[in-house]
């Protein structure tokens, strides 16, 4: 009986699969996905990085934000093989020696979270925003916010806790970029309230 072609660890014996070397929570990975992945599907799936939750899949929920070169992006927007020569950041980056991290923590005192599935979106959307340099106002902060959903919480104590992590611990400033990085993130457009179209939050 002859054996099944090597596709690797990932895809179909049919689908050519792209070599992408990439920079993910501070740490160089090399790896071969196939090409209709998008970012969430390999960072989940090849790295075991299921803390980047997968809702929509349209670009509309936000639960799936990751920070890629400094910006906020919703990894089901973005496909995997643009993550070559990019520098990722997930929400698995924040804890610090399996302790959560001053964001994490601002969350848990501030009671910002119930069910906690979109709480990845909101600390990976924050965290972009503190690369963006300033202190900023707390209706900024709601403004950035709102490319992540939630049904629980009513978002008050999402802005009370982020705010909060500004007063106190945010390190603002730019951005390590991975080697060959650049700051321009191209996502997939979705439509916006108005009915234009927009990429990341």
């Amino acid at each position: 009986m002859t054996a099944p072609p090597d596709t690797g660890a990932h895809g179909t014996a049919a689908e050519q699969l792209v070599e992408i070397v990439t920079t993910v929570n501070g740490q160089e990975v090399t790896e071969r996905v196939p090409p209709r992945w998008h970012v969430a599907d390999f960072l989940r799936r090849c790295l075991g990085l299921t803390g980047t939750h997968v809702g929509c899949e349209q670009g509309v929920c936000g639960m799936c934000t990751v920070v890629v070169d400094g910006e906020a992006v919703k990894s089901c927007l973005m496909l995997a093989c643009q993550l070559d020569g990019r520098q990722v950041q997930t929400v698995e980056s924040l804890a610090e020696d399996d302790r959560l991290g001053p964001l994490q923590h601002a969350f848990s005192e501030q009671h910002a979270l119930q069910c906690g599935f979109c709480t990845p979106g909101f600390l990976m959307t924050a965290t972009a925003l503190a690369y963006q340099g300033g202190r900023p106002s707390r209706e900024e902060i709601r403004e950035e916010i709102t490319g992540v959903l939630c049904r629980c919480t009513g978002y008050e104590n999402v802005v009370s806790a982020i705010e909060r992590w500004f007063a106190e611990d945010a390190p603002m400033g730019s951005a390590p970029l991975a080697a060959g990085g650049d700051a321009d993130v191209d996502v997939l457009p979705v439509p916006d309230r108005a009915g234009g179209l927009r990429g990341a939050p």
